[in-house]
């Protein structure tokens, strides 16, 4: 996420760093490329030329000059910068007080809207709201079948009139259809287009007015860049939305929609789609992607993430058996799992603070590698899980061929596990190792 500008900043820092003064000089020419590391970004010119302004007016004054430490200080400044830029704090939806809520997706062709659609609902669900969602994308067939297979797959109700009626009636309709269920939220799927143009406009403006919606979401794929703002300004004349929803933003390298959005149209960023699973969208939260963005982590998500994916019971569980040395492939393809709900491996090491994304880029993780380790324990039986220490050359090709892989991989896969039991030995008895990520070859 947002690889290439982060890299581009990172540099201009380094030139900053190891000296104990900074001279006007040295802030010019960080601030030249900072510059052009956002505009190479696909970030608004106007956008830019404000943002640059900003960090020299607060650079070159007595805050770096006459800071011990003016490098970080003029990290800090960036930092602060961007947050400002992409929205000073994280925003909720609005939530009525009489139910339903309604929620209006609206945005073009190809933006995601209504697969954000059964996200939106998904997370709502793990708030525990009781969500409903209402079909109301005539013009493409497609839309009202995915959207009542991503209800079904959530266990959230779904209305639709098939393609035939009025979307302004279908939403109307379906508002009293929730109000009926009593669904406390309602998420309504409008009609998109390749282009904006006055018959969508004016067809949403309709809908807007019918069912008086309290939040007015606009989807935007984050990948393409300017255009995607140049659509938000076209959307915000017409419709006057509340708030963005960025999709695809795990694969946007530059980041020119998440920087350049809010300052153009002066609505924030809500919710951010990091993932094609329904549990990859997110609060969108600037001061957090602005300090992943200069490679400072986001320990709050990830610490957000684990939460949701730790069973609290299981690793009390799990800290005792460790107190014992007792640790089995069992636990460990529990905690394989847990960690698998947090995401990719490569977006939980993009939030660790000091990781800088020149490391990242030329790592490759291979996140199937997860699969071939769950195929190998999963062919073993529940005697050879509790004791690896029983299986010998037999069982580690009857084991191989029950998994799919060669017998190098279970030879392998035993001994990693070896040395993760002395690890756990040593961290049971109080006694960290040196270095833990040795026995992975890191």
């Amino acid at each position: 996420m947002f690889d290439s500008l982060s890299e581009k900043l990172q540099s201009a820092f380094d030139g900053l760093k190891g000296q104990g003064r900074l001279s006007d000089k040295d802030i010019e020419r960080a601030a030249r490329e900072i510059r052009l590391a956002l505009l190479e970004a696909d970030v608004n010119y106007r956008v830019v030329k404000d943002f640059v302004a900003k960090v020299k007016e607060r650079a070159l004054g007595v805050e770096v000059l006459e800071s011990l430490t003016p490098a970080q200080q003029f990290v800090k400044i960036v930092n602060e910068e961007l947050a400002a830029l992409m929205g000073t704090a994280s925003t909720k939806l609005v939530f009525s007080p009489r139910p339903p809520t309604v929620v209006m997706m609206v945005g073009l062709q190809g933006s995601g809207k209504t697969t954000a659609c059964g996200k939106l609902a998904n997370l709502l669900l793990g708030q525990g709201k009781s969500p409903a969602m209402v079909a109301a994308d005539v013009y493409r067939p497609a839309a009202v079948d995915q959207l009542k297979t991503l209800g079904a797959q959530l266990g959230v109700p779904v209305y639709d009139e098939g393609t035939a009626a009025d979307p302004v009636d279908i939403a109307k309709h379906g508002l009293d259809w929730s109000r009926e269920l009593g669904r406390d939220v309602l998420i309504i799927d409008t009609a998109g287009r390749l282009h904006v143009d006055e018959r969508l406009m004016e067809e949403l403006v309709r809908i807007r007015s019918a069912v008086k919606p309290h939040n007015i979401l606009l989807v935007l794929d984050a990948m393409t860049g300017q255009d995607a703002v140049n659509v938000a300004r076209q959307f915000q004349e017409k419709v006057q939305f509340d708030g963005v929803v960025l999709t695809k933003l795990d694969g946007d390298a530059r980041g020119g929609a998440a920087l350049s959005v809010r300052a153009v149209t002066g609505r924030p960023i809500k919710f951010a789609s990091t993932g094609e699973k329904l549990d990859s969208f997110e609060y969108f939260h600037p001061d957090r992607m602005a300090s992943r963005i200069l490679g400072m982590g986001d320990v709050l998500s990830l610490i957000e993430r684990a939460e949701q994916a730790v069973d609290e019971k299981k690793a009390r569980e799990l800290e005792q058996r460790l107190r014992k040395a007792q640790f089995t492939f069992d636990d460990f393809l529990d905690q394989l799992q847990q960690v698998r709900k947090m995401g990719s491996l490569q977006s939980i090491l993009g939030m660790i603070p000091g990781l800088p994304t020149s490391k990242l880029k030329g790592l490759q993780i291979d996140d199937k590698a997860f699969d071939r380790v769950q195929a190998i324990i999963h062919a073993m039986t529940a005697e050879e899980r509790r004791h690896p220490e029983i299986i010998g050359g037999s069982r580690r090709r009857r084991i191989a061929a029950g998994s799919g892989n060669d017998i190098q991989a279970v030879n392998q896969l035993l001994n990693q596990f070896k040395q993760m039991q002395k690890m756990m030995k040593q961290i049971g008895s109080g006694r960290f190792p040196k270095n833990p990520f040795q026995m992975f070859g890191m």
